[in-house]
């Protein structure tokens, strides 16, 4: 959309770390424990049968091979289906692991727990003025997921409440871009239009997330009506609307019904009428077909002259 904010461009981009299966990292792990269990055992044997300038070198290094493989399976990440893992080392990003189960990474490392599942976001009933001014409420609902969670973690401080905020923003937007009803036939309106007028809100939506790393699936609208303050004013507004539109369909219908009937009646020669006789018949059908209530009768006893 034109008049979408212009969000700043992102300074990082979502890359793949580098990862290996955790299965072998973790039987390499375990077994890096059992040696070093074995070499403290063993020294500690050692050193009570013999020397202990033997000993104890072998206990030492047994604990150096127990922390070392402890240290290493600290970089075990289990990762589950709709799940991913920012990684950053001393504050730098590497990268983010996306392939679910078990996976290991340099140890040194932080990992942080992304979700990118589908997700809803539905915004409180919002109050606010269309483009006529008329005060309406509305509310909306958001189908979004995160698509770069390197975006989603560094571009913005928090992606949930950056998605909610910006969610009221465009709904906001919308609604004071467009009327409730429009008093133009070919002018769009929230309620005539909602197509059209969710498709524009999630354009503006893609364009105002898009920073933070966001992918919009769908918008929809969940909520719209008047304000409570003017909404039996408003109605009263559109059953007049109603009534007319169905008295000049009715009048319509009328006028082709009498025409028809004229035109049978003069094709079948039934009776020959004069053109006062004529506008008395026109208005006594219009009466009868245009009125709300059921025609009584009158019996002219004299002619039409009487």
């Amino acid at each position: 959309m034109s008049d979408a904010p212009q969000m700043p461009k992102p300074q990082v981009r979502e890359v793949a770390a580098h990862d290996i299966g955790g299965g072998l990292a973790l039987l390499l792990g375990l077994i890096g424990l059992l040696v070093g269990a074995g070499t403290v055992i063993g020294g500690a044997a050692v050193s009570s049968d013999g020397p202990a300038a033997v000993g104890v070198p072998l206990i030492l290094l047994g604990v150096v091979i127990g922390i070392t493989a402890i240290f290493a399976m600290c970089g075990l990440n289990m990762v589950a289906p709709g799940e991913a893992r920012v990684v950053q080392l001393f504050g730098r990003y590497v990268g983010t692991i996306r392939n679910d189960g078990l996976r290991w990474v340099n140890p040194l490392t932080s990992r942080e727990k992304i979700s990118t599942r589908v997700r809803n976001h539905e915004t409180p009933v919002l109050k606010v003025n269309d483009a006529y001014g008329n005060p309406i409420e509305l509310a909306a609902v958001v189908v979004w997921r995160v698509e770069d969670t390197a975006q989603a973690v560094f571009e913005v401080d928090d992606f949930l409440e950056f998605v909610s905020t910006q969610t009221e923003a465009a709904v906001r937007h919308i609604a004071i871009e467009y009327p409730y009803d429009a008093h133009e036939e070919d002018g769009l309106s929230l309620r005539g239009n909602a197509e059209e007028i969710t498709e524009k809100l999630a354009a503006e939506l893609a364009a105002r997330v898009e920073a933070a790393g966001v992918r919009i699936v769908e918008s929809r609208f969940t909520h719209l009506a008047y304000a409570p303050e003017i909404a039996s004013a408003m109605l009263q507004r559109q059953q007049a609307g109603a009534v007319v539109a169905a008295r000049r369909q009715i009048v319509d219908g009328a006028v082709g019904m009498v025409e028809a009937a004229l035109a049978r009646m003069a094709e079948h020669e039934l009776v020959e009428l004069d053109e006062e006789r004529k506008a008395a018949m026109v208005g006594n059908l219009m009466v009868v077909l245009c009125g709300d209530r059921a025609a009584q009768p009158v019996l002219n006893t004299g002619t039409l002259y009487q």
